[in-house]
């Protein structure tokens, strides 16, 4: 009796959380789903019941097709440049020498730097008159003409993947330094005196408790690489040609810019459901791994 009693109270106290979710997530989430199925308008008529026109329109539509892809290089490729980043500044900064502390504390401004903030800097820098990373090609003699980084197809999204990866490997780098704090030294000592190479130390020694708290980055980041937009907006506002337009890009240039509310709600939901089966694959991967060390 006493038990039920305890549940019920935490129930009980956890109320009015659940309701400020119910009104924050839940209401909105609610409102979205309705108005996907409707042709309704961001200003006029609310629009009647068109079934699930909006979702084949949209999966059906090139710009869709395309903004998804364009999307997905983003996300896989900052992704896994910052892993790898990540993992090695953590590895370096893991080591004892002179001045470590104050590159561990420096290594956290980029990524403490707003987004809108550093997509404006890199911006200025890749500015086709006055950009600094013109006049040092320029004058290293690797380039003979200025470039409009931004400006051209084949270069515009690598150079917003690599604004991205600035800002974003400082985070990967804290989580793995985090977790290399925990990998007993013993363990490390041993392995160098039985001659492991340092391949090796790395893969049987090290990577076994980085495994988990990269498996957490790695879910963050692709989350979060996947709905991008600020630094995509800031930057080339999804030119040249929509060769940088997202899909968050397109979802709001279909409801706000052509005031298609019913069509952009379709859309925001098919991304949604895109990102939430992303996270389970994840989470379904890394309860596994903890079952095994288990």
């Amino acid at each position: 009796m006493e038990s039920r009693w305890t549940i019920l109270r935490a129930w009980l106290m956890l109320v009015p959380l659940l309701a400020v979710i119910v009104l924050i997530i839940g209401w909105p989430l609610v409102s979205t789903i309705g108005l996907s199925f409707t042709d309704a308008k961001l200003v006029g008529t609310a629009g009647g019941f068109v079934g699930l026109t909006n979702f084949a329109n949209a999966l059906g539509s090139s710009a869709f097709r395309a903004a998804f892809v364009n999307t997905a290089i983003f996300a896989l490729v900052s992704v896994a440049i910052e892993i790898v980043l990540g993992v090695l500044a953590a590895l370096l900064l893991d080591q004892e020498f002179y001045g470590r502390s104050v590159l561990r504390a420096l290594m956290i401004l980029p990524w403490a730097l707003p987004t809108i903030v550093n997509a404006t800097l890199w911006r200025l820098i890749y500015n086709p008159q006055y950009g600094a990373l013109n006049a040092l090609l320029s004058q290293t003699g690797i380039i003979s003409d200025y470039q409009s980084w931004l400006g051209q197809p084949g270069t515009a999204m690598a150079a917003i993947i690599f604004a991205d990866v600035w800002k974003n490997f400082p985070l990967v780098t804290l989580i793995a330094l985090a977790a290399l704090q925990t990998v007993p030294r013993e363990i490390k000592a041993a392995s160098v005196v039985d001659g492991a190479n340092v391949f090796n130390r790395f893969r049987f020694v090290t990577l076994p408790y980085l495994a988990g708290p990269l498996m957490v980055a790695l879910v963050l980041r692709t989350i979060e690489a996947f709905k991008v937009f600020d630094i995509i907006w800031v930057m080339t506002r999804g030119g040249p040609a929509d060769t940088t337009r997202t899909l968050s890009m397109l979802v709001y240039q279909e409801a706000f810019s052509f005031q298609r509310a019913g069509s952009g709600a379709s859309m925001a939901l098919i991304v949604t459901l895109i990102i939430t089966v992303l996270a389970a694959i994840y989470v379904n991967i890394l309860r596994r791994g903890v079952l095994r060390a288990a």
